[in-house]
């Protein structure tokens, strides 16, 4: 998980992915300033030496690279970690950011941009990321009870560690979440039995400075009915309300 140093919101390390040099240095330079501490690569196999040699706490990825692209990149990264990811688009291309979303980023910033909304997406997105997660609990008790003294609430067939920002199975293995899955779940799980537009989702679970699109809620939608529900397919707890939004049925499902 992501760790903040003693610095507050700065000191934290970031990987700046961008084949054009240019930009990978203004950006690299800025963020700098601003008291990140910041490395840039220009490729895949660059990110990939220098997070053997140290874990980021957040990449900046451009889409377009040549060789392993942006998207690929991130799909490969968000299968290993839950290092939070923020995706460089081009500002036409909607699709850029749809794909962005699927494959697990946590947001994305539309080229050209300005170093200071960068810097405050950067800063949104950590500061929706624990620090540390606790140690595993027990496996939950077959009758889809929470263990005493955890702080985990039931959604579908797992259980969400409110803490540490993941999902925990019956067999006690986790599963991380993003930082845009989390704050979705969480919604749902304050509004329960309750139909929800994807407007108000928008507004309840996204900061709409990040000028956030309509299908972001939908993608968000299906990677979590993926994670919680027995049958992505036939969902039982996020379920959709046809023409008007979604509806959040709470307690356990399946075995």
């Amino acid at each position: 998980m992501v760790g903040q140093s003693k610095g507050g919101e700065t000191g934290w390390r970031i990987i700046v992915v961008d084949d054009e040099e240019a930009l990978r240095e203004t950006v690299a330079e800025y963020l700098a300033g601003q008291g990140f501490r910041v490395r840039s690569a220009a490729s895949g196999r660059d990110l990939d030496t220098l997070l053997a040699a140290e874990p980021a706490d957040l990449i900046l990825m451009d889409v377009h690279m040549p060789g392993e692209d942006g998207l690929t990149l991130a799909r490969r990264i968000r299968s290993a970690a839950a290092t939070p990811i923020i995706m460089l688009t081009a500002a036409d291309d909607i699709v850029d950011r749809v794909a962005g979303l699927e494959v697990g980023a946590d947001d994305y910033v539309v080229k050209p941009f300005d170093l200071r909304e960068l810097k405050a997406r950067i800063r949104a997105v950590l500061r929706r990321y624990t620090a540390v997660p606790p140690t595993a609990p027990e496996p939950p008790p077959a009758n889809g009870a929470a263990p005493a003294g955890a702080d985990l609430v039931s959604c579908g067939v797992v259980f969400l560690d409110m803490e540490a920002h993941c999902l925990v199975r019956r067999d006690g293995t986790r599963d991380m979440l993003t930082a845009m899955e989390f704050d979705l779940l969480r919604v749902f799980l304050q509004n329960p039995n309750r139909v929800l537009t994807r407007d108000r989702l928008l507004d309840l679970a996204h900061d709409r400075d990040n000028e956030p699109f309509d299908r972001s809620i939908d993608v968000r939608v299906t990677r979590l009915r993926k994670k919680i529900e027995a049958d992505p397919a036939k969902p039982q707890a996020i379920k959709t309300v046809r023409g008007v939004g979604y509806l959040f049925v709470p307690g356990p499902r399946g075995t």
